[in-house]
């Protein structure tokens, strides 16, 4: 069991927009020094949870702690250790780049200007431009720079990479990856690029419809599902391969590719070898992961 205190403790929260349920009973600890990729379609619930976390959003039931204080009542030195970039956050586009960094600099004693400067530069923002005048690549580029350069403890990051293109995302991946390097420091990211999330994340949680499906390591994750390719030495698969757990089957002739669950390589190969085939076993991506796990029609923590 982990012995580390939760930074963020969710408690059966619930909240409801009208007769939309937002967040249905949801408990979640978010613990210090991982990369957690929250994940879900549109709608599912995740930008809801992540406002609640440092109080934009109170709860209908339930209760939200975030660094020992309850979510609503986060001062400016709970707040001091949050970042927080949102998909739709508005900037004062007015000003110029400059005096924008410096107006939210202002409220962060521990902001660190070498390490601003450093973005400025990697980023390749102008600082004389008007913030209106950015595009929406900039526009996000700036709002990363502006949520990291107080160095927080938490990192919270909204669909942060949706306006980047490929280049920038690599960049801001590689940012990420910097980031984490400071002891106890978390990120907590929501996006639809799962092909970039998995390059990152050491934690999924999964929700749906305003309920948590799955929250576990990505490891743990990574080994429950498997892509299986066997093909018959000499002779035709038999009609009932004796794999258990097959999730799905697509085969022609001699050949079949499995995705399999719950499956240890091990026994993996022995079922092969009883067959007489070649085999040969692979981690699913992300994305095809998810696909299984929100498709399934029961709630359940182990998939």
């Amino acid at each position: 069991m982990n012995n580390e205190k939760p930074i963020v403790q969710m408690r059966k929260v619930c909240k409801r927009f009208g007769k939309i349920k937002a967040l249905d009973d949801i408990n979640l600890q978010i613990y210090p020094g991982r990369i957690i990729g929250l994940l879900g379609a549109n709608g599912a619930g995740k930008s809801t949870l992540l406002r609640h976390i440092i109080g934009l959003y109170l709860e209908d039931e339930g209760q939200c702690v975030t660094f020992g204080c309850i979510a609503g009542k986060l001062g400016p030195a709970e707040l001091g250790r949050i970042g927080y970039v949102h998909q739709e956050g508005e900037l004062l586009d007015w000003m110029t780049v400059r005096q924008f960094i410096r107006y939210v600099s202002a409220y962060y004693p521990n902001w660190n200007r070498e390490l601003e400067e450093k973005y400025i530069e990697d980023f390749e923002i102008s600082t004389r431009a008007r913030v209106g005048s950015l595009s929406p690549g900039q526009r996000q580029r700036l709002a990363i720079l502006l949520a990291i350069g107080c160095e927080p403890e938490l990192l919270i990051l909204d669909e942060p990479a949706a306006a980047l293109d490929p280049v920038a995302r690599a960049q801001f991946l590689d940012l990420l990856l910097q980031i984490i390097q400071a002891e106890n420091r978390t990120i907590i990211i929501s996006s639809h690029i799962l092909s970039d999330v998995e390059k990152v994340i050491d934690h999924a949680v999964i929700m749906k419809e305003g309920r948590i499906l799955l929250d576990c390591s990505f490891d743990e994750l990574r080994e429950r599902f498997s892509l299986v390719r066997i093909s018959a030495l000499g002779k035709e698969l038999p009609a009932e391969l004796p794999f258990e757990n097959i999730l799905h089957c697509k085969r022609s002739d001699g050949q079949a590719i499995l995705t399999v669950q719950d499956c240890p390589p091990e026994k993996l190969q022995e079922q092969a070898k009883s067959l007489d085939c070649w085999i040969e076993i692979e981690t699913l991506p992300l994305e095809d992961i998810y696909k299984i796990v929100v498709s399934k029609k029961e709630n359940v923590t182990g998939v």
